[in-house]
């Protein structure tokens, strides 16, 4: 990692050229897991790394092995021989690979959906259990969709007020913003680690802080930035994440999600998720009457586990430990300050601007960029085997995965993207 961050700083000056892109992948220590993802037949450059990564090479003998002999020859076996831990353990590998947690207090299960309402209605109703004074809701007006209208629901079943902290989309949430809507009314505060319009990586231990000291809990959104910028839930003393699996974490479309909850949370009678299934329940091959909840993470698993959808990124959680988050993060860095050189350096008639923060410290792992013409260039880009995506009014988001992403295919991709751009 070292010889990489010194190579990025020799190179800073230089014109980007296709020549420097061969040069920076040469000297990048990262560079042979670029072709331990399986290739896109047609695929000029991937650059949705940010909404759906590519499939850890031996994914699909990992899966068939699963259905001959895990499922297929060792049939119900199975469950008791290692499914029925795999919430725990999974959690687990992610916990330490991505997250900065320590063992038992992730857990994968569920949709992003389904989680982040289970989590936030445990930590709402255990804010309210406590201080029942304690009824405002706070998040911001660009958090991702998902977010906002889980938000609004759990707001409507518990009486709560929903107060909006009002960002600027080409930026995210700040320490001080948050510092000027939290009080004692503050029960729970929802936001994303990375904002999902323009990449920005917000302060979250010092956001966390803040909201602690006004008594409140905060629930972090991870889908953007778990396996892509270095997370220390322990020591920034997170209350509680949720996150997506299948973006920088490669475990394919409609994978389990994942859950932290921190472990003084755990046990806590006015701390419970609302979906009482037989799997979160203490011994649920009892079949007794009434529910009491798991010990621990546990708890947090509702009903049968998705097992099949845990196959990927148990791969993909491999790989990514082996090659470290810091490591992952100095060339996600490299990868989208190439690339903002390769767009600072485009003629200023083509009227393209970056909506993604400069700062390193405030930057995650994708680089939006804005022109009007977005929508229909995004279309012809993808006819030409370079694939962004387009987020509305006017965003081509540039998500580059460090593990599967060369500086050539950057180079590559957006010199595609201006020649586009000139037909606009």
């Amino acid at each position: 990692m070292a010889e990489h961050a010194q190579g990025t700083v020799d190179h800073v000056d230089q014109v980007p050229t296709r020549e420097l892109a061969r040069e920076l992948d040469a000297t990048d220590p990262l560079a042979d897991y670029a072709s331990c993802f399986e290739r896109a037949e047609g695929v000029l450059a991937y650059f949705d790394g940010n909404s759906l990564g590519r499939p850890v090479a031996g994914t699909a003998e990992a899966m068939a092995q699963f259905v001959r002999h895990d499922w297929g020859s060792r049939l119900i076996r199975s469950w008791d021989e290692a499914w029925m831990r795999w919430p725990e353990e999974t959690g687990d590998l992610l916990g330490a690979a991505a997250l900065g947690a320590a063992a038992g207090q992730t857990v994968v299960a569920d949709s992003t959906t389904v989680l982040l309402y289970k989590v936030l209605r445990a930590l709402v109703d255990h804010q309210l259990a406590v201080d029942p004074g304690r009824t405002e809701l706070v998040l911001d007006t660009d958090n991702f969709p998902t977010d906002r209208y889980v938000a609004q629901g759990v707001a409507a079943e518990r009486g709560l007020v929903l107060r909006w902290i009002d960002v600027d989309t080409a930026a995210g949430v700040t320490a001080d913003q948050v510092a000027e809507t939290v009080g004692p009314r503050t029960g729970v505060v929802l936001l994303s680690h990375v904002a999902y319009r323009s990449g920005w990586l917000a302060d979250a231990e010092a956001i966390t802080g803040v909201v602690h000291e006004a008594g409140g809990m905060v629930l972090w959104d991870t889908c953007h930035s778990a396996g892509s910028v270095p997370i220390h839930a322990d020591n920034w003393a997170w209350d509680a994440a949720v996150g997506c699996n299948y973006k920088y974490l490669n475990a394919g479309p409609g994978a389990p999600a994942h859950a932290y909850l921190a472990s003084r949370h755990h046990d806590i009678p006015t701390l419970r998720q609302p979906i009482q299934g037989w799997m979160g329940r203490r011994d649920p091959f009892l079949m007794e009457a009434g529910y009491v909840p798991a010990q621990g993470i546990r708890a947090l698993v509702s009903g049968t586990p998705p097992v099949a959808g845990m196959v990927p990124l148990r791969l993909a959680l491999q790989m990514l430990q082996e090659a470290g988050i810091d490591a992952v993060r100095a060339k996600s860095l490299a990868l989208t300050d190439f690339a903002a050189r390769v767009v600072a350096a485009w003629p200023e008639g083509l009227g393209i601007t970056v909506a993604s923060p400069a700062d390193h410290d405030r930057r995650g792992g994708h680089l939006t960029l804005r022109h009007s013409g977005f929508e229909q260039v995004n279309a012809r880009l993808w006819a030409r085997g370079v694939i962004p995506d387009f987020r509305a009014p006017d965003g081509l988001r540039l998500g580059l995965a460090p593990l599967s992403t060369t500086f050539v295919e950057v180079w590559d991709g957006l010199v595609a993207v201006r020649e586009e751009l000139e037909r606009v």
